[in-house]
């Protein structure tokens, strides 16, 4: 039986009189991959962020190995020391090196001996191909070399779970690929993911699952495989011939 990392029920969410997530019901179970697409302000984000404890739900439940979460603030700090998150902003400290900006972590929160931190961080360097900028600060990397920093910074911390919201966005095209196949290689060791994008043939190569938003609530979920080629619901039809449209107008 499938191990569930973390599920959520009847969870709503709202900014002061606007709901932006209604009666969201998810399960994320061990070492799958889920994308989570839809249009612009179908509250992608938002959920997230709810997950990381970052966004107060208005109602319902959050439950991290079945246990649900209460909302206080130390609740939260325990869990996010299990739940990495991805954001399109590196948020990198500038004045430190990649290496310190990568040990940082492992050594201030979770108390691990320095020198056993640094070495994890290398090795996940060299697997990103990033082995020889650990002495480099941010303001000397590209924008792609940046967002795998960020990645890898969040993999030192043995998460059980990476959320990744939208970690392309903010690139230039010719640097999503090289961020993109760092997830491609992550996907093959079993880490748990679930991830918010706009790549949508990125979406269907790396999934296990697809989960389809629209106007904050979960329309439709499938597999990658059979999302794409034979959605269940119009509104789902509807944005894949969009994608379509303009596929071909390009």
């Amino acid at each position: 039986m499938a191990e569930t990392i973390i599920a959520t029920k009847k969870l709503n969410k709202s900014y002061q009189e606007k709901a932006v997530l209604h009666d969201i019901d998810l399960v994320i179970e061990k070492g799958e991959i889920v994308s989570l697409i839809g249009p612009s302000g179908s509250g992608k984000s938002s959920l997230l962020r709810c997950l990381n404890g970052l966004e107060e739900i208005t109602s319902g439940e959050i439950l991290f190995h079945d246990r649900t979460l209460s909302l206080k603030e130390k609740d939260w700090q325990d869990v996010r020391k299990k739940i990495g998150m991805v954001f399109q902003s590196y948020d990198l400290f500038p004045n430190r090196t990649v290496l310190e900006n990568l040990t940082i972590g492992p050594v201030m929160v979770k108390k691990a001996d320095p020198k056993v931190s640094e070495a994890t961080a290398l090795t996940w360097l060299k697997r990103v191909g990033l082995q020889d900028y650990a002495q480099h600060y941010p303001r000397e990397l590209s924008g792609g070399q940046k967002q795998r920093v960020a990645i890898v910074r969040s993999l030192c911390m043995e998460p059980e779970l990476i959320l990744l919201d939208e970690i392309t966005a903010s690139l230039d095209p010719e640097m999503v690929r090289e961020v993109l196949e760092v997830i491609l290689n992550l996907a093959k060791t079993d880490t748990t993911m679930f991830i918010v994008t706009h790549e949508m043939a990125f979406a269907r190569q790396v999934s296990d699952r697809i989960i389809f938003m629209a106007e904050g609530r979960i329309v439709e979920e499938n597999t990658a495989a059979e999302f794409f080629v034979q959605p269940r619901t119009e509104r789902a039809k509807a944005f894949i011939d969009s994608l379509n449209f303009e596929n071909l107008a390009e």
